[in-house]
């Protein structure tokens, strides 16, 4: 793993600043076109705490997480990872592991009590990294059904 040189972790709050991070972020969320991610961040900060974080190298975006803080009866106070991503060409330098320790550090410090994140069934790289590097455990299976 390289060391990033010139590297930052910073909220993404303006409109400019969450387009931006658009070109990383459709990397993950490819069925979003421009209009529609911006008015879905909108909406999710507004309305569900939504937080957006984009690690900047070189004052360039390489890598972003979005999560939430939230409270169920499951996992009681807990900080849930929407998304994290990594520009595909930036890839195996650390920065997901960086935003990910990230998000640990600020769900500890505003006294929440784990993190969890689910991951498509596909996506066989994101699980080792999620188990081998970031300590995490698989405890279910999510669901969905369009309506």
């Amino acid at each position: 793993m390289s060391k990033a040189k010139n590297t930052s972790i910073r909220e993404l709050k303006s409109q400019k600043d969450i387009f931006e991070a658009f070109s990383v972020i459709k990397q993950l969320r490819t069925h979003l076109n421009e209009e529609t991610y911006l008015a879905l961040v909108s909406e999710a900060q507004e309305k569900d705490h939504y937080k957006l974080f984009a690690l900047y190298e070189e004052g360039k975006i390489v890598a972003a997480v979005g999560f939430k803080p939230m409270v169920t009866l499951y996992y009681g106070r807990f900080v849930w990872v929407c998304d994290l991503v990594t520009d595909a060409s930036r890839r195996s330098n650390g920065y997901g592991k960086r935003l990910l320790t990230f998000v640990h550090e600020w769900a500890k410090k505003n006294n929440y009590e784990s993190v969890a994140l689910s991951s498509g069934l596909q996506r066989e790289e994101a699980h080792r990294f999620y188990e081998e590097k970031m300590g995490y455990d698989k405890v279910s299976y999510v669901f969905k059904t369009v309506l």
